[in-house]
Formats: structure tokens, C-alpha cells, sequence
């Protein structure tokens, strides 16, 4: 985590306590200093995979920003009495810094999803933010052995902006590994939310997400994910074993 920033530790994974507005007023100061930095908006589940896989938790560690996007680390951090702000979901910072891009001349590379679903995530994108300069974009579905190659096309597009959507075991280490060489003030793992922009996923109704039931209705729409929700409750049990230990 970046010096001077706020945050509470959640079993060694330190959760910035910015609220949503403070969030993004440090992420354009971080695109303007133009030094490279990886934000990771994470979840109980990506925690509980830090806790199994020391490399993992050191990847974590070394982010300049981690975010609570997950209403477990909201309640996680409220029941050992060291609260963040709030929740700070990820696709909101994408479409904030996507308003602010545009205002700014900032540019902007997708990366991530399958190659039909990101051509049609670069058409809404271009719909719905038309002063934004998309430098340039690509599908998610590339082997290690392909990864200089992505790296040179990024390179040469010169973003502001990287977006990575290849999901949070992919994605996250990805960054970490390649964000010094990449260069880019700012990259961000945005897991399914490239899919989201494309239409191919809906966001959960605000009033579920509101009550805090976005994960059930991605369960619900999504049943090949129960083996992952499944870490949700053993999250939830582990936190109110380890409370006294946490506070």
C-alpha cells in the first residue's frame, strides 16, 4: 500500500479505508504522477486465496492500492471493530475514471474476456464515453509464452489506463509482474466487469446490492460458481473465530 494511505489489515492484506469520492481523487493524482501503480479491488475470496498461497499474499502486499470491493471485507472490518469506509466497488472506479478520462485526455487499453466480447465492450464503451481516447484494446485469452508480445502492444499505445478483466488468479499476478515494465500509471484487475460493460453479465438490482446480496445474484445467475461462493461462509466463520485475535 502507497505511504500516507489509510488502511486496516484483514489477516495481513492491508484494505484502504478511502471512501468511493477519496478513492478516486487519489487515483487521478496517481495517473498524473505518471509512475506505475497496480490497484486491486478485492474480495473475501481473493483474501482466503492469500491465506493458502504465500505468493499470493506477497502480490497483494507489494499493490499500491487495495480496495474493498466486497461486502464481506466491509462486514469483516466492521465486526473487528476497524471499519472501512465503505464498499468501493471496482466497476464504479472504472466508469468514474472512464468520465474523468474523458475530461482529462487520458488513454485508455482493455485487456481481458473473450475476443467477441471485448469487440463489443470497446463498441459500448465508445457509445457511452465518445470523447475517450481508447488507445487500444485486447481479449484476454493469451498464453505466458504470448506475454511480451501483449506487453509490446501496450507498450507501444502508451496508455494512461490499463484495465485487465482475466479473473482475480490471473489477472492480479499478472499485474504485479509486469506493471514496471508495462509503465502504465495506473493498472487495475476488473475481473468480470469488461463483460458487464458488454452486455454479457448484469450487475445485481441496486436494491440487492444495497442489502448486500450482489454475490447471490451472482450465484443465481451464475451456478458454475458455487464452488467459489462457497469460500464466502468459511470467510465469515474464520473472522468470527479469529475476532479477538483481529481486533
Amino acid at each position: 500500500m502507497k505511504p500516507g494511505i489509510p488502511a486496516v489489515s484483514l489477516y495481513g492484506v492491508p484494505f484502504s479505508k478511502l471512501n468511493f469520492k477519496e478513492t478516486v481523487d487519489l487515483l487521478v493524482q496517481t495517473v498524473e504522477a505518471k509512475m506505475p501503480a497496480q490497484v486491486i479491488t478485492a474480495n473475501p475470496i481473493m483474501v482466503m486465496k492469500a491465506l493458502e498461497d504465500p505468493a499470493y499474499m506477497a502480490m497483494m502486499q507489494r499493490a499500491e492500492v487495495i480496495v474493498p470491493d466486497g461486502a464481506g471485507v466491509v462486514w469483516a472490518t466492521g465486526y473487528i471493530g476497524k471499519p472501512v469506509a465503505e464498499k468501493v466497488a471496482g466497476i464504479e472506479l472504472m466508469h468514474e475514471l472512464f468520465r474523468i478520462g474523458e475530461e482529462r485526455g487520458w488513454r485508455v487499453y482493455l485487456l481481458g474476456t473473450a475476443p467477441d466480447t471485448i469487440r463489443i465492450a470497446v463498441e459500448k464503451l465508445r457509445e457511452r464515453y465518445p470523447k475517450l481516447i481508447l488507445a487500444g484494446y485486447r481479449d484476454g485469452y493469451f498464453k505466458a509464452d504470448q506475454d511480451q508480445e501483449v506487453l509490446s502492444e501496450i507498450q507501444q499505445t502508451a496508455p494512461d489506463l490499463l484495465f485487465v478483466g482475466r479473473g482475480a488468479d490471473t489477472q492480479e499476478p499478472w499485474i504485479d509482474r509486469y506493471k514496471e515494465e508495462l509503465g502504465v500509471p495506473l493498472v487495475m484487475g476488473v475481473g468480470g466487469s469488461l463483460d458487464i460493460l458488454a452486455g454479457k453479465l448484469k450487475r445485481a438490482p441496486k436494491w440487492m446490492i444495497k442489502l448486500r446480496l450482489e454475490w447471490f445474484y451472482r450465484l443465481a445467475k451464475e451456478p458454475t460458481r458455487y464452488k467459489r461462493m462457497l469460500v464466502l461462509p468459511k470467510f465469515a466463520l474464520k473472522v468470527m473465530r479469529d475476532r479477538e485475535k483481529l481486533q
